[in-house]
């Protein structure tokens, strides 16, 4: 069915059919992408002690838990559809919300989208033997994503939490392999649990370092406020389902870390590039090695279900501010979903992953990314102002503990990413900035048309 050419339907089109698990599932599944099975040798090139490294992994997820609560309560007071682009609409200026649209079309989630599609397509064809081209089994995913949520978010939705669901299941087994070879091994220790010496403003700097690639592994849960239009009892569940979910994350994340440092210990941990694989290979031999295989492609897979189920919204939003092509707001009216979207951020990740360009705009997420986390939790000051100017609650369902402290803490925490990249990436820094540059006349270009109003 082709979508109409008169105006874009209202939000009441889309249906609620995401409960809390759901939400939860979307949650973590945002966050657990195939980085876990990789980053803690990243980490551990930066910090050499078992304690450093771990207080790394647990102060990121620390942050993240502050970021979880802050995106919470700017769910309870706005459950609307397209998540930080709404906030970023409402608390400061459309502009700035189709900004945040504009990088996440061209930057940020279908670049991550095609290297994910073709790190899935590598490892399913180790793992199979099958005789397709990795882009075009990359294509051929992302396609099936796209038939699979355009079935209907209740379908999309079913698809993801399985995946995730799995994906737990994976890294449970590494947890658990770990543990197991550790407990044939009584007698291996790291051979230092703390740094040596009080702590120096090198040590300072490496660890700053280490937080870079700990946080970028966090990062996700943020997505799960673009379908909060489609969740039920969106004031309830999204912010329980926010918490929840990145507390799970850090659990997981803490316990593959755990068996990282203390089955390869942190020398051989920052040698190795494949460290899941590493300790799966010393607890079960080569059988291991290719159970994590299948673990590390189901977890590239839920991460591509869950991009595709959620990502498509922001662009419908945009749409149906009329900052966006007006066909991108159609809403199928059978199956209730944002068709046209959908297949928008597919095919735009299918052209990334056919031309294989996706490690360049891959090289410019980090700032983009960080640069967003950061504006959006400045958003909850003006709408908790703005609140108590129109006489409106002051206490919604969630809260942000600590605030404003934590708040300013959390901000401060995702620019000084934004500032470390722009350092040691300053190129792709720059170049990452001049795309969001370019959304400027963009944005003009749509005032021009005559398709938006200031809000």
């Amino acid at each position: 069915m082709q979508p109409p050419t008169s105006a874009a339907p209202p939000a009441r089109d889309l249906a609620r059919r995401v409960g809390l698990f759901g939400a939860t599932m979307i949650v973590m599944g945002g966050i657990v992408g195939a980085g876990i099975f990789i980053n803690p040798h990243v980490v551990a090139r930066h910090l050499d002690s078992p304690a450093a490294i771990l207080g790394a992994w647990a102060a990121g997820g620390g942050i993240a838990l502050v970021g979880a609560f802050v995106y919470a309560e700017l769910a309870a007071r706005m459950p609307e559809v397209g998540g930080q682009y709404a906030y970023l609409r409402e608390a400061w200026h459309p502009a700035v919300g189709f900004l945040y649209g504009w990088v996440l079309l061209l930057v940020i989630q279908t670049g991550g989208m095609a290297a994910v599609a073709i790190t899935f397509s590598v490892y399913f064809r180790e793992l199979t033997g099958l005789a397709i081209e990795t882009p075009w089994l990359a294509a051929g995913i992302l396609a099936a994503l796209a038939v699979v949520n355009c079935l209907g978010v209740r379908a999309g939705n079913a698809v993801q939490s399985a995946l995730m669901v799995l994906k737990i299941v994976a890294i449970l087994a590494l947890i658990a392999g770990g543990v197991w070879f550790l407990q044939r091994q009584p007698g291996l220790a790291p051979a230092a649990t703390w740094p040596d010496g009080p702590p120096s403003i090198g040590g300072l700097l490496a660890f700053g370092a280490a937080m870079v690639p700990v946080l970028f592994a966090y990062g996700g849960w943020q997505t799960a406020n673009f379908v909060a239009e489609e969740v039920t009892e969106p004031r309830r569940n999204l912010p329980r389902a926010l918490v929840l979910g990145v507390a799970g994350v850090i659990v997981l994340y803490l316990g593959v870390n755990f068996v990282c440092v203390r089955v390869l210990g942190p020398d051989a941990l920052a040698a190795t590039k494949t460290p899941a694989t590493a300790v799966m290979v010393r607890a079960f031999g080569e059988a291991g090695a290719r159970a994590i295989a299948v673990g590390i492609a189901i977890s590239t897979l839920g991460f591509l279900s869950q991009s595709m189920l959620v990502a498509p919204r922001v662009y419908f939003a945009m749409a149906r501010d009329g900052l966006f092509f007006r066909s991108v707001a159609w809403v199928d009216p059978r199956r209730r979903v944002p068709s046209v979207a959908i297949v928008l951020q597919a095919a735009m990740a299918i052209v990334i992953a056919l031309v294989g360009r996706y490690d360049e705009i891959l090289s410019y997420v980090v700032s983009m990314d960080f640069l967003f986390f950061g504006l959006t939790a400045t958003c909850l000051f003006v709408l908790r102002k703005r609140a108590r100017g129109n006489g409106a609650p002051s206490t919604p369902l969630a809260r942000v503990p600590g605030h404003p402290v934590t708040t300013v803490l959390f901000v401060a925490a995702c620019w000084l990413v934004v500032l470390a990249s722009a350092v040691e990436y300053p190129v792709n820094t720059a170049i990452g900035m001049g795309i969001l540059g370019a959304g400027v006349p963009a944005y003009f270009l749509w005032r021009r048309r005559g398709r938006v109003a200031v809000r």
